[in-house]
């Protein structure tokens, strides 16, 4: 067992020192993959980090529509002209008055959000409201400002909080919550090799100690650079031996190129075994998604239509899933992202668009999920949620806003007990107890507390998820309730 984990320390700093999964020489994006383990998970359960990167303008995606509250939002965003930032409250998609942590205050969605808006009514979409990175509980702006170490550090910086969301840690962290979970059911999966996924590169979010991410295209498995497939003993004729394959993964003296070559031909091992097993795409396995409709600048502009890269992430994510049994894993934490969100300027138009791919991405994969191929409805199986550097303020800078730090946050799935807004949405104000500076929000409810009754889902105990957020014990309210028991 010792022997097993030095080399594991071994393998993780050998890739470290070569730049990460996405630097490795020859695009090898595995490390460690054994085969260990008794398998302790009798279902299938699967997270999904939808990582709106940029960070997310909130004040224009669920907003209060109360009047005094209105008068607020529209005297900060309209600021006449093509520089507006301003949403007509006639187009907003009004949501139950009902389900909500808040009262009887009335709330809706940015009118790009209508498949969103119909997950809620149907139960199968909640909003937690204000999630930000916090180190603990801050009980107002006041005391905010008046010792800033009680916040986490580098706020407003894109690189630091994205980082603070996906590790907990500022820039610069090795290992990520999402990895921490995989490591906790560890001995869920027989096979280890694709328990963390990502289809949008490299990111922080899926490293964890003994579980290693693997990354995905649209295509699937990529392969390692440069090198055909038929020289991997795949598409020949059975049998014919591959001179380059057992060259490059044949044993050595030399310890570092010897290591290096077990991880060349797990890694081709890998390949093979996804682009197997993962469900292939359109006819015969998960349906292709169709193109969004891009919002019109103008009522006169005809409909545009254009393909959505978020939605063909999620069907790589769908792909593999379907391969779950094949693939030995019962337990799976996956990654995906839209760019765009740093809206500083023509945050009219572009924040629109982002709303629709969004929106358009979402009710893809839950159709997908409720009606999976061989499998009929496992939605209750797959929960996803949206992540983000931070929100943005209130005040607009002319043609759009700057960096905030709460932000409102969707959660979906059928496991999810939808149709509710969870947490304190602040009033919409400036200089009220929350705002930290043109309408920045301090959070009322942590990323921790987020993620933990997440983790609660997936099936980490009390003990596991102390570990994973050691934090998560400073405040009062461990588990949001926003998850149907595991």
């Amino acid at each position: 067992m010792e022997h097993n984990q030095s080399r594991r320390r071994f393998v993780g700093n050998l890739l470290t020192m070569a730049g990460g999964s996405a630097a490795v020489p020859l695009a090898i994006n595995l490390a460690v993959m054994g085969e260990a383990a008794a398998e302790n998970a009798t279902d299938y359960k699967a997270i999904i980090c939808l990582f709106l990167a940029g960070g997310n303008d909130h004040y224009n995606t669920v907003l209060a529509m109360d009047n005094e509250e209105w008068g607020y939002y529209s005297a900060q965003r309209s600021t006449g002209g093509s520089g507006s930032i301003m949403l007509d409250k006639l187009s907003l998609l009004k949501l139950p008055s009902t389900g909500s942590d808040n009262g009887v205050r009335s709330f809706g969605l940015n009118p790009n959000l209508t498949a969103l808006h119909g997950l809620y009514g149907n139960n199968r979409a909640a909003i937690v409201a204000n999630v930000g990175t916090l180190l603990q509980p801050i009980a107002n702006k006041d005391v905010y400002k008046a010792d800033r170490s009680l916040a986490p550090p580098k706020l407003f910086s894109h690189n630091d909080q994205q980082s603070m969301w996906q590790s907990l840690k500022p820039e610069g962290a090795n290992f990520g919550w999402g990895g921490k979970l995989a490591d906790a059911k560890h001995d869920s999966n027989s096979d280890h090799k694709f328990t963390c996924v990502s289809a949008s590169g490299n990111t922080v979010f899926l490293a964890g100690a003994i579980t290693t991410p693997y990354q995905v295209s649209s295509q699937g498995a990529v392969a390692i650079s440069s090198l055909k497939s038929n020289f991997f003993d795949m598409n020949v004729v059975a049998g014919t031996p591959s001179m380059v394959k057992d060259t490059i993964t044949a044993a050595r003296d030399n310890p570092i190129e010897n290591e290096h070559a077990q991880i060349v031909a797990r890694s081709i091992a890998a390949q093979q075994a996804l682009s197997t097993n993962m469900l292939p795409a359109g006819a015969g396995g998960v349906p292709n998604p169709t193109q969004y409709k891009l919002p019109k600048v103008k009522p006169s502009d005809a409909d545009t239509w254009a393909p959505n890269p978020l939605a063909i992430q999620l069907q790589s994510v769908a792909r593999i899933i379907g391969g779950r049994t094949n693939l030995g894993v019962k337990r799976q934490v996956f990654f995906v992202s839209l760019p765009g969100f740093d809206t500083h300027d023509n945050q009219r138009i572009d924040h629109a668009d982002l709303m629709a791919k969004l929106d358009h991405a979402l009710a893809y994969f839950d159709s997908t999920m409720r009606a999976f191929p061989g499998s009929g409805d496992i939605s209750s199986q797959v929960t996803l949620f949206t992540a983000s550097d931070f929100g943005r303020t209130l005040s607009s800078n002319g043609d759009g806003s700057d960096h905030g730090w709460g932000a409102h946050h969707f959660v979906v799935g059928g496991a999810v007990y939808g149709g509710k807004i969870y947490g304190e949405v602040p009033l919409v104000a400036l200089n009220n107890a929350w705002d930290v500076g043109s309408g920045a929000l301090l959070p009322t409810t942590s990323v921790e507390q987020y993620a933990a009754t997440l983790a609660t889902w997936f099936g980490l105990d009390g003990a596991q998820i102390a570990t994973v957020f050691p934090r998560l014990a400073g405040f009062s309210k461990p588990d949001l309730g926003f998850m149907k028991p595991a």
